[in-house]
C-alpha cells in the first residue's frame, strides 16, 4: 500500500512533506540552526519546557533531546525517530515498550576522545595527590614527597564500550597494566586482560584504578557497593564517569572516610547537582566536578553531524548511525 501511494504521489508530481524535527533542548535555538544549516529542507521548531512539550511533541516526526519527560509519549504518535544528545538513553528505558516501532540513536562517539583525557588528569591527580598539594599550596607548606610512576599501575576499566577503549589506549600508552570487563568474550586492542562481569570483583582486586563506564541499565544499578569497594585495594582510588547510579554513593562515602579505598575523582552523582549537604564535598581524599568529563567543545555541532548524517540515512532507508537497542539499554 505504501508502495502504490508513493508512486501515486509521484505521478501528481506531489512530494513527501518535510519531516517534523521538535528539538526539546535548553539550548534548542543554537540546534535548530545547526539543523536548518546541515538539513536543508527539514521543518524544525524548538523549544523547552512543559508549554514546548505539549505544543510541539504531537506534531513531532522526530525529536532531538538529552531527555523529556515520559508522560508525554502516548500523545506523541506520528514520533518514528528520538536522536538523543547524550550518549545515555536511560531515561528511555522504563518506556521501551511503547518506543518498539520507534528508532533511538544516540550520540556515541563524541565523548571517547575528551572522556580519556579528563581520566588520565585524574589519574595523575590521584596518584599525585594533587587535592593535598593544593592545600599545602594554600597553607604555603613546602613538603616533598615520593611517587611510583604509572608505568607501575594497573588500570580497571568497568565497560570496554567506545569510551572505556579509548581510556585504554590512553593507559597503555602511559605503560600502565590495562584490565576490563566486557559481556561478551574477546579480546580488545590495548587491554591485557578481558574479564566477564560475573569475573568484577577479581579486576578489582587486581587494580591500582578502577575506572567506571558502563551504561546506566538496571542491570548496572549500585553496581559498585559496599562488597566491591571492599574488593578493592586499601591502596585503590575509584573513577566514575558514567553515571551516578552505577555507585552506591553511602557505601563509598563511608569506604572513603575509613579509607578502605585511597581515594575517587567523581563526576556523577546519584542527585545532580551534587547536594550541599553530602558528605562527598568535605572529604579530602575526594576530586569533585560538576559532570564535565563528557563536553567536548562544539558539542551541538558535533551531535548534528551525527543526526545529519542519520536524517539522510533515514530518507534513504539505509541503517541508522549509533542506533541504540532499548532492550539492553545502550
Amino acid at each position: 500500500m505504501a508502495k502504490r501511494r508513493a508512486r501515486t504521489n509521484k505521478k501528481r508530481g506531489r512530494r513527501s512533506p518535510p519531516p517534523k524535527v521538535f528539538v526539546y533542548h535548553g539550548n534548542h535555538e543554537r540546534y535548530c540552526k545547526l539543523v536548518r544549516e546541515h538539513c536543508p529542507g527539514v521543518d524544525v521548531v524548538g523549544g523547552h519546557g512543559p508549554e514546548a512539550l505539549e505544543r510541539h511533541m504531537p506534531e513531532a516526526d522526530v525529536v532531538i533531546a538529552p531527555t523529556f519527560p515520559l508522560d508525554i509519549l502516548p500523545r506523541a504518535r506520528r514520533l518514528r525517530w528520538i536522536q538523543c544528545t547524550n550518549a545515555g538513553i536511560d531515561f528511555l528505558v522504563p518506556a521501551r515498550n511503547r518506543l518498539k516501532h520507534v528508532a533511538v540513536t544516540n550520540a556515541g562517539g563524541i565523548h571517547g576522545p575528551v572522556m580519556a583525557d579528563y581520566v588520565m588528569a585524574a589519574l595523575v591527580m590521584l596518584q599525585w595527590d594533587f587535592p593535598r598539594n593544593f592545600r599545602e599550596q594554600q597553607a604555603r607548606i613546602w613538603k616533598a614527597r615520593e611517587f611510583d610512576p604509572l608505568a607501575e599501575k594497573t588500570i580497571g576499566i568497568v565497560g570496554l564500550g567506545a569510551i572505556g577503549r579509548a581510556i585504554a589506549e590512553r593507559a597503555k600508552s602511559a605503560g600502565m597494566t590495562v584490565l576490563g570487563t566486557k559481556r561478551r568474550a574477546g579480546s580488545v586492542k590495548a587491554v591485557d586482560r578481558v574479564f566477564r562481569p560475573n569475573q568484577m570483583r577479581n579486576m578489582l582486586a587486581l587494580s591500582d584504578f578502577v575506572v567506571l563506564v558502563v551504561p546506566s541499565t538496571p542491570e548496572t544499578k549500585a553496581l559498585i557497593g559496599k562488597g566491591e569497594l571492599a574488593a578493592m585495594k586499601r591502596t585503590a582510588f575509584l573513577i566514575n564517569v558514567a553515571r551516578g547510579s552505577i555507585v552506591d554513593e553511602r557505601a563509598l562515602a563511608m569506604a572513603l572516610k575509613a579509607k578502605t579505598i585511597a581515594g575517587a575523582c567523581l563526576d556523577v552523582f546519584e542527585q545532580e547537582p551534587l547536594p550541599a549537604e553530602s558528605p562527598l564535598w568535605g572529604l579530602d581524599n575526594v576530586i569533585v566536578t560538576p559532570h564535565i568529563s563528557g563536553n567536548p567543545s562544539r558539542y551541538a555541532a558535533r551531535v548534528v553531524d551525527i543526526f545529519a548524517d542519520n536524517m539522510k540515512r533515514w530518507r534513504t532507508g539505509r541503517p541508522f548511525r549509533n542506533l541504540v537497542d532499548l532492550k539492553r539499554g545502550y
